[in-house]
């Protein structure tokens, strides 16, 4: 009697019996021990990373956030952009709660997107933009926008973060940040978010902006990948949209076989190893071709045999992706039923054996930023509950 993950196995397994096999396919190939004649390879990107990724033929959504100046530099975005560029774009502007906005009459003059005002519950289509309304906060769930209304509150009303926060989560490496004028630092939160996830970041050069304090305030968090001008950013858009780590649609056959990029792959960690001392073949595979397949698109190259090239010629870029490989990757409680274990299995081991008024000590090896360490501590308070 087959269990539920043995029935997922065979469901899989009678899947890729079925599916056809090109001629060219590694598996056609005679055994020999010369190297195959084949296209440069290209990765495959089915294997899921930290961030749930979404599913296949989902477009990328792109998140602009401004404020003061923020109009100009949109409609300058906008129209650079081609006219179907195959992703979805979700607006937040820093809007006047009490009064009126135009935004959406005033962009749609400038692209042959449709363009309208994000309502609760509206599913985001690839080339559509869609314009914050004013006085509330907006999120991305499952694809559809939600909009929430806006509280008061004395604090500095700040939209962009939480959006770009639930653009990763939603999107992951298929998620794409733009921070344009503004003043403050709205937004650098939440680009840092995109990049976590594995995805693109992108800050108006401050020589171009009304107001460079957002995208400065990006630029110092280390969160960004592109600082470019309006219409350069559109540019960089239009050729991302064709690279393989954006462009999911196409079709898998045009991937190479998981012989060659396995082994390209092995050839980049070892290179990794003998520069940083580092051994990274213990890490998801799909992690490691998720980030490698960023920084392609980052150095605008296509395949890997071109990359390793350039890797073994740019000790800089190695650094990056080394750099990238060990991206943050950590929020509260991030993993739910590891928590659950610590409070139902690890702490009644521990608390019996100390004196009440004696330390209880937890080391959190590698901690990146210290959401690990206040989540443990906060865990354990609740289980100690009143003996604290």
């Amino acid at each position: 009697m087959r269990g539920p993950q043995s029935e997922k196995m065979a469901k899989k397994q009678q899947r890729s019996k079925s599916k056809p096999v090109r001629k060219t396919d590694a598996k056609n190939k005679p055994v020999n021990k010369q190297k195959p004649q084949a296209p440069e390879p290209l990765l495959s990107l089915s294997e899921p990373e930290e961030v749930e990724e979404p599913h296949e033929n989902v477009f990328p959504i792109v998140g602009i956030g401004a404020s003061a100046g923020g109009l100009e530099a949109c409609t300058e975005l906008l129209q650079n952009l081609p006219p179907n560029p195959g992703m979805g774009f979700v607006f937040v502007q820093h809007l006047d709660p009490k009064h009126a906005s135009l935004l959406t009459e005033l962009l749609q003059r400038h692209t042959t997107m449709a363009v309208q005002e994000a309502t609760n519950g509206v599913k985001v289509e690839p080339n559509h933009l869609y314009v914050i309304p004013r006085n509330t906060h907006i999120s991305l769930l499952r694809g559809e926008l939600s909009l929430t209304p806006r509280m008061s509150s004395p604090a500095p009303h700040m939209p962009i973060d939480p959006f770009l926060r639930s653009l990763a989560t939603d999107r992951g490496s298929m998620a794409i940040g733009i921070i344009l004028s503004g003043s403050a630092s709205d937004g650098a939160l939440g680009m840092s978010a995109i990049k976590s996830a594995g995805g693109i970041t992108f800050a108006q050069s401050s020589e171009t902006a009304k107001y460079d304090g957002m995208p400065r305030s990006a630029v110092a968090a280390g969160c960004v990948d592109f600082v470019l001008s309006p219409k350069e950013i559109a540019q960089e858009l239009a050729r991302l949209g064709q690279h393989p780590y954006i462009a999911r649609s196409r079709p898998r056959g045009e991937v190479e076989s998981a012989p060659a990029v396995a082994e390209a792959i092995d050839r980049i960690l070892i290179m990794l190893r003998n520069a940083t001392g580092v051994d990274f073949t213990l890490y998801k595979p799909s992690t490691l071709k998720r980030r490698i397949l960023r920084r392609m698109a980052l150095r605008r190259i296509e395949n890997l045999d071109r990359y390793i090239t350039k890797l073994r010629s740019d000790s800089s870029e190695l650094h990056a992706l080394y750099e990238d490989i060990l991206i943050n990757v950590t929020e509260f409680f991030r993993d739910p039923e590891v928590f659950e274990a610590l409070k139902e299995i690890v702490f009644p081991k521990i608390v019996p054996s100390h004196d009440t008024a004696g330390p209880i000590r937890i080391w959190v090896p590698g901690c990146s930023s210290g959401e690990e360490v206040y989540s443990i501590a906060m865990v354990l308070l609740e289980y100690l509950g009143d003996r604290k």
